[in-house]
């Protein structure tokens, strides 16, 4: 977990070691969980795209998921965080891997700074309903409830940005990129028809 100061800069090691010190000095300290957000890629080559989509859906409802988006090219899903190994493992059973890639992003800092705006422009909103209250008249009213709609703005901004940040932290995106399995021409059944039958006189042989 991360410790800053409200009016610090967020420092990960600074943080944990003083976050005893500052809590004995009564300072007003914030205290978030990790953020991550990981994704996988994978190259499939498949004997029918259309029906290895049918079971990735499976695969997403499996792992408490949901498609994000769906074809024969490339279909996209994402899964609980926690299930992203285990639902990459049996995509990939699905048909020959040809690249597979797993990243991770730890986007803490971003969410602590949203956090931090958050509540500075909660506590300015406070404050700047309290002066409409004592607002003596009609154009200083109206001057307070512009800067108040603006804050309510920037307000709804923020919490739009860490509702994303969430949203990508709970769930992993999976793409998995796929490509039918080239079957052979006439020609090429042919040559197959030969080979066995070349390799069966062999074998009697």
């Amino acid at each position: 977990m991360y410790a800053y100061d409200v009016g610090g800069s967020p420092s990960y090691e600074s943080g944990l070691q003083t976050l005893q010190a500052n809590k004995e000095r009564g300072a007003n300290v914030m205290v978030i969980e990790k953020k991550m957000i990981y994704r996988a890629s994978l190259s499939l080559i498949v004997e029918n795209p259309d029906s290895t989509n049918v079971y990735i859906e499976k695969v997403a409802e499996k792992y408490k998921g949901y498609v994000n988006k769906i074809g024969t090219d490339q279909t996209i899903i994402r899964v609980k965080s926690g299930n992203l190994d285990a639902a990459v493992k049996d995509i990939s059973e699905l048909g020959k891997v040809e690249r597979k890639t797993k990243t991770g992003e730890d986007v803490t800092e971003d969410y602590l700074d949203f956090k931090i705006r958050l509540e500075n422009a909660e506590m300015a909103r406070k404050r700047y309903l309290e002066l409409l209250k004592k607002a003596e008249n009609v154009e200083t009213a109206l001057k307070v409830e512009k800067e108040l709609e603006r804050l309510n703005e920037t307000i709804d901004l923020i919490k739009g940005k860490m509702n994303r940040i969430n949203n990508l932290a709970e769930y992993s995106t999976i793409v998995i990129n796929l490509k039918e399995k080239k079957k052979p021409g006439i020609i090429g059944y042919i040559g197959i028809g030969l080979y066995h039958s070349v390799k069966w006189l062999f074998v009697r042989n």
